[in-house]
């Protein structure tokens, strides 16, 4: 494999961490490995609800710690999210100096909305729905013009190389269709930013590429994994047969909409007290739940906001447009869909991963925060939170600064001779996750999927993408199976209770995950 060898920080991602980590970083050179052209293809930049911190004079980080932590159903480590909300406001004053143009009142102050599981109005927004395009469209004119940072558009990661249990170098091909030859890119230092796995289920509101491609490069190179099972479905997504599935942000339900079913049904108030505002996780199984009873779940945002839905939440309003429904005057069909992984590749409070010379943000990593349900908007806010960690951490890594010629831009060729993903194969792995690892689960069903991925990963072996892919889907599916009991966003209808107790993190590695999908495998036959 050919090998390019540079002084620059290789930062693999390209979505609000990875962002934010550059400037951080600056003047540090840096290289981002970025799929798409900066601003499309991020997760980040589809968030729509904002970034949630105690801005109130009425609210404090402690409430919003100890919302994060009854959120998450037992699993939350409780210091790393004092660590986060603590200082969530000023990142908030930081991302404003930046040019995030947040959503203020009349007096000056921060528009703040309230999403499920929130004791306070704490979600800082941007034109309604708009928080991730606008907070992305800032830090990309900043970083655009930081001339110690390079981004190479069209280029993915693929794999980690690694010499005694420390990453050496990182795989990198074009993105495109067709693939190239992977070339070795060998930096001063390695940061994993680029997202989570929620399109590795059929019904999904990520972007097409984040199908857990960074979780399983990482896991096939030896990082330790925490919580892999726990994968956070949205209640709202638009159930109009988009691909991926638009968003019907929670601040609809936070600003009154209501949940109904094709009977007119507000079935939310007989299950939870908060109703629409319950945990993700209960109003995702109820949404699944009226769904497979053929009940025809849909939000209704008619009384609450009538035609300033269609100003107020501009996402929401030219999702509806284009199919053809108007949120005024018709409630808006939903549908449960894969929206945040949880868990991913373990991270401690220093941002590092378990192999030397990694460091993680954002939703690749396990930092804790989350538990086993993520409260609403808080992504957002870790992502910057560790990013900035990740960054004073790499600096005091390196102990002297290169020298200013390691700005020149490196100069990449890529070549033919790579394999992209088999789209039949992709859709079959998505299918497999969606059907038998989603909203509700059980032994069976999990049994099969480790056989379908393990078959799917044997017949399609030649790409490192998809190898990545059935790498974090082995890891969901096995440690959904070892979970046996109930427990946030992870729903065993064979094990319905909560074991007693604390609950418990899980941390694995592939290796042992493969070893359980094999046995099952010949189990099987």
């Amino acid at each position: 494999m050919k090998e390019i060898k540079t002084d620059r920080i290789v930062i693999v991602g390209a979505g609000l961490g990875a962002l934010y980590a550059a400037l951080k970083l600056a003047p540090r050179p840096v290289v981002m490995i970025s799929p798409e052209v900066l601003g499309e293809g991020a997760s980040s930049a589809w968030a729509q609800g904002g970034v949630a911190a105690a801005m109130d004079v009425k609210d404090d980080p402690k409430n919003h710690a100890a919302d994060t932590v009854k959120a998450g159903a037992g699993t939350v480590d409780a210091e790393v999210a004092d660590l986060v909300t603590r200082h969530a406001r000023d990142y908030i004053l930081d991302l404003t100096r930046l040019g995030a143009p947040f959503d203020r009142t009349a007096d000056g102050g921060y528009v703040l909305s309230r999403e499920a599981a929130h004791s306070f109005a704490r979600v800082v927004r941007v034109k309604g729905d708009q928080a991730g395009a606008e907070i992305m469209k800032a830090l990309i004119e900043q970083v655009r013009e930081t001339p110690s940072i390079q981004v190479l558009e069209g280029t993915m990661a693929t794999g980690l190389d690694t010499e005694n249990g420390v990453v050496t170098g990182v795989a990198i091909q074009d993105s495109d269709s067709g693939r190239s030859a992977p070339i070795m890119l060998r930096g001063a230092a390695y940061l994993l930013a680029g997202g989570g796995s929620g399109g590795l289920y059929a019904i999904t509101t990520n972007p097409p590429r984040i199908r857990g491609q960074v979780i399983g490069m990482a896991a096939r190179a030896g990082a330790e994994i925490t919580d892999a099972e726990f994968v956070q479905f949205h209640p709202t997504a638009m159930d109009v047969g988009e691909d991926p599935a638009p968003l019907a942000t929670e601040a609809l339900r936070g600003e009154g909409a209501t949940l109904i079913n094709k009977d007119g049904e507000r079935f939310m108030q007989a299950i939870h007290p908060d109703a629409e505002l319950a945990p993700r996780d209960v109003v995702a199984r109820a949404i699944f739940s009226q769904w497979q009873d053929g009940k025809r779940p849909m939000l209704d945002t008619r009384a609450a906001l009538g035609e300033r839905v269609k100003t107020q939440f501009l996402a929401v309003a030219d999702a509806c447009a284009r199919n053809g429904i108007d949120p005024a005057v018709d409630p808006i069909p939903v549908a449960a869909a894969a929206h945040y992984h949880m868990g991913g590749i373990a991270t401690d409070t220093d941002g590092r991963a378990s192999l030397g010379g990694l460091w993680v943000c954002g939703e690749a990593s396990s930092t804790g925060l989350h538990g086993a349900n993520r409260l609403a908007s808080n992504g957002l806010l870790e992502a910057l939170v560790y990013a900035r960690i990740c960054a004073e951490g790499i600096i005091a890594a390196l102990p002297d600064a290169p020298a200013p010629s390691s700005n020149t831009p490196l100069d990449i060729t890529f070549e033919a001779g790579g394999a992209a993903p088999d789209p039949d194969a992709v859709m079959a792995l998505r299918q497999t996750m969606t059907t038998l690892v989603g909203v509700v689960r059980n032994a069976a069903g999990l049994k099969e999927a480790l056989c379908k991925i393990d078959a799917l990963e044997k017949a399609h072996s030649d790409s490192p993408s998809f190898l990545n892919m059935c790498a974090t889907a082995t890891l969901i599916a096995g440690c959904a199976l070892l979970r046996e009991e109930s427990r946030g966003a992870h729903e065993r209808s064979d094990f319905p209770d909560t074991l007693a107790g604390e609950g418990m993190r899980s941390h694995t590695q592939l290796t042992d995950m493969l070893a359980l999908r094999v046995k099952i495998a010949k189990e099987a036959v």
